[in-house]
This record gives C-alpha cells, structure tokens and sequence, in this order.
C-alpha cells in the first residue's frame, strides 16, 4: 500500500481538497485497495472540524467530496506511516522538514508544486481569506498536481511488480 499525506497550516481548506481530489482520482483509477490518502495540518487549532463550508462548496461543484476532519500532523506517526509527505507552500515545507530531527525521512518530503505542470506557481496559495476565485485556483492547482503525483505512483508501482 503506497500512503499519501497532504499538508497545509490549518487542514480546512488546502490539504483537506488535496485528499478529496486526489481520493477521486484514485477511486476512478480503481487503486483504492493500492493507495491510501490522508490529510494533516501543521497546526491543531482546527482540529477535528470538518473542512472550511467554502472549500467543500467549490469541490462539491466539480465532484469532489471533502469529509475528512482537520488533524494535526503527528512526527512519531507520521513520519514513518506515509510515504509521501506533500505540502502546500514554502512555509508548511519548511515545519514539517524542521520535525525531521535526523533528516532520515526528507526524501518522503515534497511540495504539492513539484506535480504541477505550471512552474510559475511557486505554490499552492491559502484561499481562506480570500475571495471565490481563490478557492477556484487552488482546486485548479490540486486537480493538476494530483493528476500528475497518480501517475508518477502508478509508474512507481508498475515498476517494483
């Protein structure tokens, strides 16, 4: 089982969609029984809430179905359960490196923008203060980025049978 963790501050708004999105394609794929995905924020303040109603509006609007509560990102567990870490922006990037003490799991680390076809987005922006068109952006930028992350895993896979 290859297991996905997607990363942003708070895990209401970027993080959570990243998991809904990324669930999908893995659900159309047929590798749900292959691919796990989860979600976590590097702060606990939301945690156990349902992602932000704005998120889950737009997402709804494209098929996209946002269920997960928040949680934060556990170091003892996480490290060592997932094998993928992806984080949102330059800055969620940096707080979970900073929690890999030994540098031992830094190879698991990426930023959701290493997927994405645009290399101007340097990456993916917090749309929770900002208007609708922020939100719309950011699902744009995870509906790309996942696409691509599904098939560098499912190349992976093919690969080791």
């Amino acid at each position: 089982m290859v297991k996905v963790l997607f990363v942003c501050m708070g895990n209401i708004c970027r993080s959570p969609a990243a998991e809904g999105i990324f669930k999908k394609f893995v659900d159309d794929a047929g590798l749900e029984n292959v691919i796990s995905v989860d979600s976590a924020g590097t702060i606990g303040y939301h945690a156990g809430e349902m992602p932000d109603a704005r998120m889950r509006q737009y997402a709804s609007k494209r098929g996209y179905n946002l269920v997960s509560l928040a949680r934060q990102f556990n170091p003892k567990q996480d490290f060592d359960e997932f094998d993928f870490i992806i984080t949102m922006d330059n800055d969620n990037y940096s707080d979970i490196l900073s929690l890999d003490y030994n540098s031992q799991f830094n190879k698991k680390i990426f930023k959701m923008v290493d997927f994405i076809s645009d290399k101007n987005v340097s990456e993916v922006p917090d749309p929770y203060y900002g208007d609708v068109n922020g939100f719309e952006f950011v699902i744009d930028i995870l509906e790309d980025g996942t696409k691509n992350l599904l098939t560098k895993i499912k190349y992976d896979i093919e690969g080791r049978t």
